[in-house]
């Protein structure tokens, strides 16, 4: 049964379609993703200037973690997963963050870091029922925003040609960029049906076939990557630092409230609020999961925003639909040559879609502040502060120069600086005004 104002149901959570109608409804689930889980790597092995061969293994690992996550969120293991229809893939709150680390102290101590700091979204799941309360919508949407705003430099500097590129900035480069976005915004303006879903991925295809044409593609080392293999664990080593941790560990709660908000979207498509069970579960998955990533070198997991649309707008919420779109992944995890494949995307292409996926993140954030927030004089005042402060030490982080580096390297991440921000000012700014401030006119 559906709720008031919800789709109509076709599948319910619980409910098996055929196999060959669940194989579609998978594979829609995966068009709507597919870009969004290799972009992030994509824009770390740019940043971090990793050969293709080691971006291609990167590639696979993501894609078969993405999968496996995917699948226990369907089909819990004791208390990991959520038993709901919810798609994993590689979490974009990360880049900037995974990016600092890698270029200070290596890809080691990325999946170091990763591995350890993923305890907090474990522990923040069993202690749901108590911790909840933290993180109103008003922090949740102060964060968002941020992530979407510390991020559009980055796709900015990929719809260039990439940092240090020697064409950077070119009219190639942009116009490859201005084509993915034309054909992804007229394709979601305009289209229906999988061509609406999937109208980010078909953009990134019509730049990849300019750029083809334009013989702006490097195939080099696609003949040298075999086609099947299974991705190895430890490949890129395990650093433990303590600055990387800490930064990760609010990275990851800030992962939780995302997945507090899709699940809670995705039951919103059923018409009831999620149980406990449900919500720890989910937040379990989401670190025991990434976790798991990162022992086989593959960036932490989130759920997927734009799969819970798909199920808000399609009335399919079967987790048995969702279970064969992890099935999708683990296959494509298993092919090396397809990451190899995807390694060959020039940085333009990834910046054209990049550019529209981080401001659309940033507009995820305004919506929820649209819909749950009341705009009074305090949230307004605690969403300019911390975004203020967040994008202050992103944008000039030379201002925290004489800083000790350990304190540098955190605060200098503006989600982390902004998010904190939201956090303690919520806690501490009285909800109510004062008796003389309620009869001030201004």
């Amino acid at each position: 049964m559906s709720g008031a104002g919800s789709p109509r149901i076709v599948y319910g959570i619980d409910e098996r379609p055929a196999p060959a109608r669940a194989s579609v409804l998978g594979l829609q689930h995966l068009v709507a993703m597919l870009l969004g889980n290799i972009t992030p790597p994509l824009l770390i092995a740019g940043a971090l200037g990793l050969p293709p061969e080691r971006t291609a293994l990167l590639l696979q690992a993501i894609l078969m973690m993405a999968g496996l996550a995917t699948i226990v969120q369907s089909y819990p293991i004791g208390p990991v997963g959520g038993r709901l229809p919810i798609v994993m893939g590689t979490s974009i709150a990360f880049v900037g963050a995974i990016i600092g680390i890698g270029r200070e102290l290596g890809l080691a101590a990325v999946f170091g870091a990763c591995l350890v700091a993923a305890v907090v979204e474990v522990v923040l799941g069993g202690a749901i029922g108590r911790l909840r309360r933290l993180f109103p919508p008003l922090v949740n949407a102060t964060v968002v925003m941020l992530i979407g705003l510390t991020l559009i430099p980055v796709g900015m500097d990929y719809a260039a040609g990439g940092v240090g590129a020697a064409d950077y900035g070119s009219l190639t480069n942009l116009g490859i960029a201005a084509l993915v976005g034309f054909v992804t915004l007229a394709l979601n303006r305009f289209a229906r049906g999988v061509l609406r879903h999937g109208s980010m991925l078909i953009g990134a295809v019509a730049g990849y076939l300019l750029a083809l044409a334009l013989g702006r593609v490097d195939f080099t080392g696609l003949d040298t990557v075999g086609w099947v293999a299974v991705p190895s664990p430890f490949a890129a080593g395990l650093e433990f630092h303590l600055g990387p941790i800490v930064l990760l560990g609010f990275v990851y709660l800030i992962s939780a409230m995302e997945t507090l908000g899709d699940i809670a979207g995705t039951l919103a498509a059923v018409g009831r609020r999620p149980t406990r069970r449900e919500l720890k579960g989910g937040l379990v998955a989401d670190g025991v999961m990434s976790a798991f990533a990162a022992l086989f070198g593959a960036f932490p997991n989130t759920s997927y925003s734009q799969n819970v649309g798909l199920i808000n707008f399609t009335g399919v919420a079967s987790r048995h639909v969702t279970a064969v779109t992890g099935g999708f992944l683990v296959l494509l995890g298993l092919v090396p040559k397809v990451g190899a494949l995807f390694a060959t995307i020039p940085a333009a292409v990834i910046g054209g879609g990049g550019l529209i996926m981080f401001a659309m993140i940033f507009t995820s954030g305004l919506a929820i502040v649209h819909r749950d927030v009341d705009l009074d004089r305090r949230a307004l005042v605690i969403i300019a502060v911390a975004v203020g402060l967040g994008l202050g030490v992103e944008l000039r982080p030379d201002a925290l120069q004489h800083l000790p580096e350990s304190v540098r390297s955190f605060f200098g991440a503006g989600l982390v600086t902004g998010g904190l921000t939201a956090l303690v000012l919520n806690l501490v700014l009285p909800k109510r005004a004062r008796p003389a401030e309620a009869d001030d006119p201004s």
